[in-house]
């Protein structure tokens, strides 16, 4: 491995790739192994080299830096191989044409410092050894963060930035278009592994995900690269982060197109040199529309004056000169150092010349355009060079003998002095080296054009790291050309965005960027992409309907002026009058069989509570007040428990004027007007003292009640316990009126009103039963409707069963109001006489049914004269209870003309006209006298 070498006082050593690739022969282990061959040269590696000799020249033409001591360089190349690398720099150190560990044969100059690799693959293990030397070394492109570590790097420093910084470019750029589902191809050595861990920490700290990561190496072979294909192929990250030194991405790259694999963007770090001379048109067709950081450059003056002056004949003095030449016009050189004209016929192909006009092609050949790696090797010389001016500088005062001299400049010491030297440029451009060998630099970001098949590199923005406050990125988007796949942004996602209204749910087992999106719960909202959580919404406030953002809520109760209000105040006051109706009607026509028959005082009292009870649901519609709100539930229960009550009273006195019929019956003393008031007094006052110890202990107030989407303007009914003891009691009188009416329904007797009170009970009780679950399960002003409902139906269903009935006789049927119908065995449930009877009675009564006859003519000839009436008229045996003047015996107080009239008519039949008689003077059926 002999390096070529321009001597001068010092000696700079450069180690470049120049070559893209070696082949490295599988040792037979029956010949000495053979080293590394490299191949593939190329244009743009070379082009670093020449960067480097370009700035010696400066150096040594400088007046000022460095006057009287000439610099000379040292070159080896190391094509990817870490072997040649090493080898190289323990060649360089040496000074002889093999590597030679800790010696040092110059004799004329000293080797100053090394310059390169390029790669961070191979100068990590260069900056190991050069370490333990105290040789300097400065990288122009490895960027790799663990050559930071000054413990295990003491002697290195680079022209670059830091990949600190490049990975929070790549981060920053993908957050910018929005892609979170990339996939990440990384070269399969040290530096790759390292840097695609710090890479994909800092995707997944930005919030996106990495679908896959897969290694490439140029000594992979077809198969190994055509299952990364096979994993590209198959994910639907369509963005493609790559980690890596161009060289090992050549073979997937081609093998992509082969495989049709062409619809991906490829993200590039600095570490990827976009150099068109490398890659095939398969390969660019591929790389189309990629975007890639670059490190930012600065001006090189009249290097491009320098690449024109290239010749042949300056091979002396230019290493790879011919190798370039022959790249450059594809031909080749003989065995002779320089062939004038192509004269060898046997030549693989047209021979070379000297006369090759490079001029014209040095812009597109060496793409001048982009001069990245190229500056900063250049800035490695410069670096070198002040280094050694601080150091041959003598201060002043100071004795010159002791100043350093050339040939006193060691290594170590230059070390030393770059470590505090600031170092520039002709363009002005000045560079520190900080506390870990780095500089502070920018990033370009460029994006790759192929338009009719030429290749185009512009920059579209910049990234320049800053301080804890942040970092800047710049780009524009209008000028990138994305691939033919794709006419906008392409998207590259695992799971589409969650859009405001929308909370994200990770998916069981998969990365966090693999989500489904639910909706927010009623009462939260998010108002941002991708939320992660829902806000609730403030008590007065609710979620719209996208559940983006939070509005008033509407104040909500049972108003008059919405249409159900209307409805329920419209029924309750129909349903009132009609009661009222009734109840005039019952007084007018008060003296009539019907009403006689109906107990009036009872009639008058349940026809009055239920007018009431009408006439409270008004008190339930309307916006809640303090007054309301203690009236609503107390009203209701009070009314309601009268009108039940003078229900219960009916039916207690039906059951004991059945019961009691006997004049020995010890029943007798129950009967009389004190029985049904005492009922109805006793259970409205117990209702009455409920209701006061509610009011007292724990009154309804209004109250607002914003626990759902509206606030709903409520009364609170205070204490629960005493609300469900007034319905609970009310439903006990229900349920013991039901029972003893329904025990009532099958006593004989025309007036025997427990029928119908049975079937108003059913009717009461089935509407308040079904009332309890459609309460618990309504909320606002529909809880509301429901209460006003069932007031409505149950006092409708008390009101029609038991006094429509009457009224259709009084009012529609007056000819049955008369005391010979209602001596018949049909009862009021029983309004529509049969079309097989009379017009007006029926057939009279048979013997077993005189007694109750007799007792009602009696009642009604005897008891109305005294105005003494009874709260159940249609019983006279209730008379002779009541009555101290009826003790004596039953016949002998009743009126000669009325027993005429209630002589049986069985008696008065052919052959019994004498017992008829003997009945009505007094006698009993045999004919004789009581």
């Amino acid at each position: 491995m002999d390096p070529f070498t321009q001597h001068g006082d010092v000696v700079i050593g450069g180690i470049f790739l120049v070559y893209s690739g070696y082949d490295f022969s599988q040792p037979s282990f029956l010949d000495w192994p053979q080293p590394v061959s490299c191949t593939g040269f190329h244009i743009r590696y070379y082009r670093d080299v020449l960067g480097l000799i370009f700035a010696v020249n400066e150096v040594n033409d400088s007046p000022d830096l460095l006057p009287n001591v000439t610099v000379g360089f040292s070159l080896v190349h190391s094509c990817m191989s870490e072997l040649r690398a090493i080898g190289g720099a323990m060649s360089l150190m040496s000074g002889a044409g093999d590597p030679v560990p800790c010696y040092d044969c110059r004799t004329t100059s000293m080797m100053v410092g090394i310059v390169g690799d390029m790669a961070s693959a191979l100068s990590l293990p260069i900056a190991r050894i050069l370490g333990v030397h105290s040789y300097p070394q400065i990288s122009h492109g490895a960027s790799s963060s663990a050559l930071s570590d000054k413990v295990n790097f003491p002697s290195f420093f680079r022209t670059v930035s830091n990949n600190i910084f490049q990975n929070i470019a790549l981060s920053q750029l993908i957050v910018r278009f929005g892609w979170t589902w990339v996939g990440m191809v990384i070269v399969d050595n040290d530096v790759g592994e390292q840097g695609g861990r710090v890479i994909r920490a800092e995707v997944e700290k930005s919030g996106s995900c990495v679908a896959f990561a897969e290694k490439i190496h140029l000594s992979y072979s077809k198969t190994q690269v055509l299952r990364v294909v096979e994993v590209i192929r198959g994910s639907s990250a369509n963005i493609i982060i790559l980690h890596s030194t161009e060289a090992h991405v050549k073979s997937l790259l081609e093998a992509m197109y082969d495989e049709g694999v062409t619809g991906k963007i490829f993200i590039s770090s600095a570490s990827f040199t976009i150099t068109p001379g490398l890659f095939s048109k398969k390969a660019w067709k591929v790389l189309n529309g990629t975007i890639g950081l670059m490190p930012n450059t600065g001006q090189m003056l009249g290097f491009e004056t320098f690449l024109r002056s290239l010749r042949p004949s300056l091979y002396h003095t230019h290493p790879f000169i011919k190798p370039f030449w022959e790249a450059t016009f594809n031909c080749t050189w003989t065995d002779r150092e320089i062939v004038k004209t192509p004269t060898d016929p046997g030549a693989p192909g047209p021979l070379c010349t000297q006369d090759e006009d490079l001029k014209v092609m040095v812009p597109s050949i060496f793409e001048t355009f982009d001069l990245s790696y190229t500056y900063h090797a250049y800035l490695s010389v410069y670096a070198y060079a002040h280094a050694l001016h601080a150091l041959l500088q003598c201060p002043s005062g100071r004795n010159h003998q002791s100043c350093d001299n050339i040939s006193k400049i060691r290594p170590w010491k230059v070390l030393q002095s770059l470590k505090k030297t600031p170092f520039w440029v002709q363009s002005g451009d000045v560079k520190t080296f900080d506390a870990n060998g780095d500089v502070s630099a920018s990033y370009d970001i460029v994006t790759i054009q192929i338009l009719s098949g030429h290749f185009r590199l512009v920059t579209v923005g910049s990234f320049t790291p800053g301080d804890t406050s942040g970092h800047k990125i710049v780009i524009n988007s209008s000028q990138i050309l994305w691939n033919e796949k794709f006419s906008q942004v392409p998207e590259s996602v695992c799971s589409r965005r969650c859009g405001h209204g929308f909370r994200r749910i990770t998916r069981l087992g998969q990365p966090p960027c693999c989500f489904d999106c639910v909706p927010c719960s009623p009462g939260e909202i998010s108002n941002r992409t991708d939320a992660v959580e829902c806000f609730r919404c403030p008590q007065d406030q609710w979620s719209n309907e996208d559940r983006n953002r939070c509005v008033p809520k509407i104040i909500e109760f049972l108003s008059y002026e919405e249409p159900l209000g209307h409805i329920l105040v419209l029924i309750a006051s129909m349903f009132a009058f009609l009661a009222l109706c009734i109840l005039v009607t019952f007084i007018k026509f008060k003296d009539t069989p019907v009403i006689k028959a109906t107990n009036r005082e009872l009639s008058y009292i349940l026809l009055t509570s239920l007018v009431l009870c009408f006439l409270c649901c008004l008190v339930f519609i309307g916006q809640p007040s303090k007054f309301t709100c203690l009236l609503r539930q107390t009203f209701f229960s009070v009314v309601f428990s009268i009108s039940i009550s003078s229900v219960l009273a009916k039916t207690i006195m039906v059951i004991l004027a059945f019961k009691a019929t006997r004049l020995n019956s010890p029943l007798r003393k129950w009967l009389g007007p004190r029985i049904p008031r005492y009922v109805v007094g006793l259970c409205s006052g117990l209702q009455i003292i409920i209701c006061s110890v509610w009011l007292h202990k724990s009154p309804p107030f209004p109250a607002l009640n914003t626990e759902n989407h509206k606030i709903i303007f409520e009364c609170n009914e205070g204490h629960k316990l005493f609300f469900y003891m007034a319905l609970g009691f009310m439903g006990f009188l229900a349920m013991i009126s039901f029972f003893v009416a329904f025990l009532a329904r099958n006593l004989p007797g025309t007036y025997n009103e427990a029928k119908v009170i049975t079937f108003s009970m059913l009717i009461f009780c089935c509407v308040w039963i079904t009332f309890i679950p459609a309460y618990l399960s309504t909320s606002g002003k529909y809880t509301v409707a429901v209460q006003v409902f069932a007031i409505l139906a149950s006092s409708a269903g008390l009101l029609s069963g038991i006094f429509l009935p009457k009224c259709y006789i009084i009012l529609l049927r007056p000819e049955r109001n008369r005391r010979e119908c209602l001596g018949s065995n049909t009862s009021f449930g029983q309004i529509y006489p049969s079309q097989a009877q009379p017009k007006f009675c029926r057939k009279p009564p048979n013997s077993s049914q005189l007694k109750g006859l007799l007792d009602f003519t009696m009642l009604d000839s005897f008891v109305v004269k005294e105005d003494k009436l009874l709260p159940e008229t249609f019983l006279a045996a209730e008379f002779l209870v009541t009555s101290m003047r009826m003790r004596t015996a039953l016949i002998e107080n009743i009126p000669l003309p009325v027993r005429m009239l209630l002589v049986p008519a069985e008696l008065w039949s052919t052959g019994c006209l004498l017992e008829g008689m003997q009945w009505v003077t007094g006698g009993n059926r045999t004919g004789r006298m009581r």
